[in-house]
Order: structure tokens, then sequence, then C-alpha cells
């Protein structure tokens, strides 16, 4: 279940930080360059650009050609947009590209596009939202049937493990349940890593915590979803791989055995490489999520 599609206009990338809305809903824009872009930021903004004839011209025509199966006639357009809104707000301010191309590929882009478009949903929340049966405790949702937990980007992967690895040693949330996220306190049942909870943590929503217990047990309850905005999060993620094919990899990881790794004593670099998903998951993902929102 889709909850509450999302609004990617909402996320305008400016200077590292995501504008949120204004009081109307609109997208605030930011503020646009007089002129041409001064030269110190255009030579900035080439040096990062130099591995092979890659330019920032060139990566928005990849993104314009690129096709995302599955999206449909309104989502495909809309995350394109809030790409190219990201992408020509880090040429004005002078970004170098090989940065640009790393956020884009490791889901760092993503994650904050995403998280901007659910910002916006939150600000005017839907009947699900304020109907919410989510609290501290109720875990059922961190039950991790069938053993990935949820696809999740590479910056996503690297910040679970940093957080995860002080905590090497202590009881986790298996000792709680068998299927648990590693992430749990398995006496209070809450995250102890909630500030670098992956996006399909923050997406989660329920209107009915017996559903989510019946489903954590193998039912498929009606009232647990994802908010409409992770349809973003993952498109841009699937936009972002298909731009960058034949220049860099753009992988996704599954989020349990990220943090099943960190908590076992695994370096960041072999959890990844154990983690990491067949080409095809992301994709795979993404249109699943769109046929659940009856896109």
């Amino acid at each position: 279940m889709i909850f509450a599609a999302g609004r990617a206009e909402a996320a305008i990338y400016t200077r590292g930080q995501i504008i949120p809305p204004n009081a109307k809903g609109s997208a605030v824009p930011p503020k646009p360059p007089t002129g041409a872009i001064p030269r110190a930021a255009r030579r900035k903004a080439q040096a990062g650009g130099k591995s092979g004839a890659l330019t920032y011209e060139e990566l928005a025509r990849r993104i314009d050609r690129a096709r995302l199966k599955g999206a449909g006639k309104t989502l495909e357009p809309r995350v394109k947009r809030v790409v190219m809104s990201y992408l020509q707000s880090a040429q004005t301010h002078g970004l170098p590209l090989k940065q640009v191309v790393t956020e884009l590929a490791n889901g760092q882009a993503a994650w904050r596009l995403g998280g901007a478009v659910r910002d916006a949903i939150l600000q005017q929340p839907p009947e699900a939202v304020k109907n919410a049966a989510c609290g501290q405790g109720c875990a059922f949702c961190c039950i991790l049937t069938g053993g990935d937990g949820g696809l999740i980007t590479e910056a996503e992967a690297r910040r679970l493990h940093a957080a995860l690895t002080p905590l090497q040693g202590e009881v986790d949330g298996r000792a709680w349940h068998p299927s648990a996220c590693p992430a749990l306190n398995p006496d209070t049942r809450a995250c102890r890593v909630y500030d670098a909870r992956p996006t399909i943590c923050r997406s989660f929503l329920s209107t009915d915590a017996a559903a989510c217990e019946a489903n954590a047990n193998g039912a498929t309850d009606q009232g647990a979803g994802l908010l409409g905005s992770h349809l973003d999060y993952l498109f841009v993620q699937s936009l972002c791989r298909q731009a960058l094919k034949g220049i860099t990899q753009v992988s996704t990881y599954s989020m349990a055995q990220i943090a099943a790794a960190a908590l076992d004593g695994q370096d960041v670099e072999q959890a990844l490489a154990r983690a990491r998903h067949r080409s095809k998951t992301l994709d795979d993902t993404a249109q699943d999520a769109a046929r659940a929102a009856h896109i």
C-alpha cells in the first residue's frame, strides 16, 4: 500500500541543502543567477568533470533521454524535473561535476530529494498520517521477513554501518525475534540508530498495529504501507543509474545484511560486497512500488 503520492517539485537542491516548499506548497527555487555563471564557479565545476567527455550538459541529456519503466506518465516527468533542478542548482553554485556524479551514484541525492518530498507531505498530512498507529516499541514492521529488510543506497548503507559498528558485541533485536532488525534494542524494541535509519524506515506507515503484527507472521492484512515519497526516492535512484550507465556503478544493498554485518564485526567494504543487490533489484522494487500505488 502507498499512502499519499509525493510531489517531487517540492525538492530543490541548492548548496548541498534542500529548500522546503513555500506556504502554498509549491517549490521555492534557488535564486537564478544574473548573467553568465561566474568564471571561477565555471572553472570549479569543469574541474570535476575531466574524466572522459562528461559535462553538465551531457549529463542533463542523459537524464532527459532515460526511460523509467513502470513510472507512468506522471511520475517519470516529475522525477526528471527534480533531478534536473538538482543538476542545474549544483552547476549554478559551482559544485564540481565529480561531486555531483558521486552523490547521484551513491544515493545521497535520492535520499535528500525523497526526504524533501516526504517533508512536504507531512506539512499537510493526509488522513493516513493523522491516524497513524505507529509508536515507539511497536516494532512489528522491523521484523524483516524474507531476510532482505528493504533496499538501501550506498550512502545509507555506509551511514547505517558506521552507526551500528560501536554496538558490536551488544545483544540486538535478533534476541527479541530471529528475523528482527539488528538495530533494535531487544528490550525496548526502539531503534538504537534512529538518526541513521534509511529511507525505507522513514517511509513506513501503519494505521493498524494489529495488521503489522499479523503481517510479521506471514499475513497480508491491509493497513500498513509506505508514504508516496518513497516512490520518488526509488525512481530518482533508478534514473541516476540509467543516466550514469557506462560512467560509474550505481548499486543498492540489503538493509538487513548491512546491519547484521556491522554488528557481527565485518568492515564496511566487506559488508557492502556481501550485501550488494543484483542489478535488476532496484528497477523491480521501483516497479513493484508503482504498481502498489496504481501508477
